[in-house]
């Protein structure tokens, strides 16, 4: 079984004066209008989920909806005023202020919007400078800092200064800076947005490239629900402070939860999102033609094989063993019908 390695229980997040006392007699029935009137402003509204180890989730919504509230809370830059946090099975709300430095310094990667980066000091000085205030010595933490350097594809560039490179690049030094204390879990609070389209692009698919190969815990934070299907291994949709939904990729395109998780999903081209294992059926030995397609194909790759066929095409895994089937008309049900069905 997968080690939880973030764990929410009820968190509420309110703005106000009253807010403690507003939570404590609304008995957990929070709405965000009936507080505002009060003069409270509803962050997050009783968010419960865990986040298990080596997994992506990332936190979605608009402007507003209490996604970056959320990630403070749990990296407790903010307080939470109602419910539990656990990281590691540490009750996080129990910690004094010695002990949540260490966690941070010791657990914790951070990356924001905003670059952030020290203007004075180059690229290498900047990713070796958090090493350096947790006490690292100076040859250490600089060799620690090269090896990031190479691991974000900036060699060549670590005596710049930041403003010297790209927007892009200086992204690539904020991840770096923030993977060279070796954080168990990484928040980022969309580290890409300020980014012009091609690059953030080339970042998503840098992001990927090292997830796969450090295979952090991670919450990542966005309003770009492209983003959010391409970088997801689960989504959480926030609306006014409460999680919509939380599923894979394919289960919110599929079946979205609410009305509001489906207008997120309706304009997406499923075919590029759905893999052939998300809307295959049952293995089937009646009327299985010659064609094999694998269960992680993604359907745009497939379809038209697929459209050719006259018999049900197989379903196979990497090691060729049958674990599904699908039928033509499925591949036309998903990509221009509704939801899942049994076609």
């Amino acid at each position: 079984m997968s080690e939880t390695v973030i764990k929410c229980e009820s968190v509420y997040k309110i703005f106000g004066e009253n807010a403690k006392k507003m939570l404590e007699e609304a008995n957990g029935n929070v709405d965000a209008k009936t507080f505002q009137e009060k003069g409270c402003i509803v962050g997050v509204n009783n968010a419960s989920f865990e986040v298990v180890k080596g997994e992506m989730l990332v936190v979605m919504g608009l402007s507003g909806s209490g996604k970056s509230t959320l990630l403070r809370c749990i990296s407790r830059l903010t307080d939470a005023t109602g419910g539990k946090i656990f990281i590691e099975g540490q009750d996080l709300l129990e910690l004094n202020n010695k002990e949540l430095i260490e966690l941070r310094r010791n657990k914790m990667g951070m990356v924001f919007q905003s670059f952030a980066l020290l203007p004075h000091k180059t690229v290498v000085e900047n990713i070796a400078f958090p090493l350096q205030i947790k006490g690292t010595n100076t040859e250490e933490s600089i060799n620690r800092a090269m090896e990031m350097v190479k691991l974000v594809g900036l060699d060549g560039r670590e005596n710049y200064f930041p403003r010297e490179l790209s927007g892009g690049q200086q992204q690539r030094v904020g991840i770096a800076r923030s993977l060279a204390v070796e954080p168990d879990i990484w928040f980022l609070d969309e580290p890409f947005s300020a980014l012009d389209p091609l690059i953030r692009k080339e970042m998503q698919d840098e992001f990927l490239r090292l997830q796969e190969k450090l295979q952090k815990t991670i919450m990542f934070i966005t309003h770009d629900f492209d983003e959010a299907l391409k970088l997801a291994d689960r989504i959480a949709i926030m609306k006014d402070g409460i999680i919509e939904q939380l599923d894979t990729p394919a289960n919110i395109v599929l079946n979205p939860a609410t009305e509001y998780v489906r207008k997120f999903t309706e304009e997406v081209p499923r075919e590029k999102v759905l893999i052939i294992e998300d809307v295959m059926d049952a293995p089937s030995k009646d009327n299985l033609g010659d064609l094999k397609v694998l269960k992680d194909d993604i359907i745009e790759n497939v379809a038209e094989k697929i459209l050719t066929q006259e018999n049900i095409v197989g379903v196979v895994d990497k090691n060729n063993n049958i674990v599904g089937s699908i039928k033509p008309s499925k591949i036309i049900d998903t990509v221009f019908g509704g939801r899942k069905n049994d076609s």
